[in-house]
């Protein structure tokens, strides 16, 4: 029997969201007391606010799942990693949103050319499981954390004169998630969308479709389209978001959507440079790329240090703690 989401939709409302948000919101009200002998002040965050950040995250995997975009571990993994954003920032939650659907398009995007290129892709490749979610969205978890010690939850113009430490948190977590879709949609749109084969970012020598570290213009371009994608997610939920008194002093906040592009193009270049260097790349017999040398198998480039899920993570972290450095010097005033 096929389900539908809007039978699920009672069940993730009233029985798990509701209880699990009332649950969280007397802890954090029981831990602020507690809190509070030391320090004066002890914020609890609203019930509201709980049962919109568990509620949905889980919907979102729901849908995730019915889609097959992801596999049970992964569903779990990101649910965690969903609450923790969006009770952080919601922000946070649109840019991983943003990132989590688009991305999973882009995997199954012209699936059965990539499995004339690649020697391991399958039909469930758009699966991704709970290491995969970890490295994509890892850093940005970590970031969203510190958020909510130093800041607390809630939504922040950028503004690094007046609010530094928001501001730059909330840039190096919406530059994570722009360098990842960045990335995934270069490597699953670039290599199918060229009409030619790439070149190899280290040596601009043509190198076969498939090959780690191999780039092209149309690559390029959509890994810019894909940050610009992560950076309007975040402008538009700052926008209707964030309190009316910090957008009236705050600057500009429409250079969101540029870094978002910047960072997605910032971040693809980052791990096509890991990828030619420190991940091996070879052809097969059958001329298709793999990741291991063996007997047949030709070398085209890179070592065999680091798996493809090692990459995303160190892109990832790169990107998130360079960009807000440039968008500080760069950012208008007014």
């Amino acid at each position: 029997m096929r389900w539908n989401i809007r039978d699920w939709l009672p069940i993730l409302f009233c029985g798990l969201s509701i209880p699990l948000s009332l649950f969280m919101w007397l802890g954090n009200s029981f831990v602020s007391k507690l809190w509070a002998k030391e320090f004066e002040e002890s914020p609890v965050i609203p019930p509201t606010r709980w049962l919109f950040s568990i509620f949905t995250p889980l919907l979102m995997m729901v849908v995730a799942l019915k889609r097959k975009s992801v596999n049970k571990s992964g569903a779990a993994f990101g649910i965690i990693t969903a609450i923790i954003l969006s009770i952080a920032n919601h922000a946070f939650f649109a840019s991983l949103a943003t990132f989590f659907f688009t991305s999973s398009r882009a995997t199954k995007f012209r699936s059965h050319m990539k499995k004339k290129i690649e020697k391991d892709f399958k039909e469930g490749e758009g699966q991704r499981n709970w290491v995969q979610v970890l490295c994509n969205s890892g850093m940005a978890t970590q970031l969203a954390m510190l958020y909510l010690i130093d800041v607390g939850s809630s939504e922040r113009t950028i503004n690094f004169v007046k609010d530094y430490r928001a501001s730059w948190l909330g840039i190096a977590v919406m530059s994570v998630f722009a360098s990842c879709n960045g990335d995934t949609w270069a490597s699953e749109l670039g290599s199918v969308l060229s009409k030619g084969d790439p070149f190899l970012i280290t040596s601009l020598k043509k190198v076969p479709r498939g090959t780690n570290g191999g780039v092209s213009l149309i690559g390029i371009f959509v890994s810019f389209l894909a940050g610009i994608a992560v950076g309007l997610a975040y402008f538009f939920t700052i926008y209707f978001t964030a309190p009316t008194h910090m957008m009236l002093v705050a600057p500009p906040q429409w250079p969101l959507i540029l870094w978002g592009g910047f960072a997605g193009l910032f971040g693809s270049l980052v791990d096509s440079v890991l990828g030619a260097t420190l991940q091996y790349s070879g052809i097969d017999e059958e001329g298709k790329i793999v990741d291991t040398p063996a007997a047949g198998v030709k070398y085209i480039s890179g070592l065999r240090i680091i798996d493809n899920h090692s990459v995303n993570l160190i892109s990832s972290i790169i990107t998130g703690v360079c960009i807000p450095v440039f968008a500080m010097k760069y950012w208008p005033e007014r």
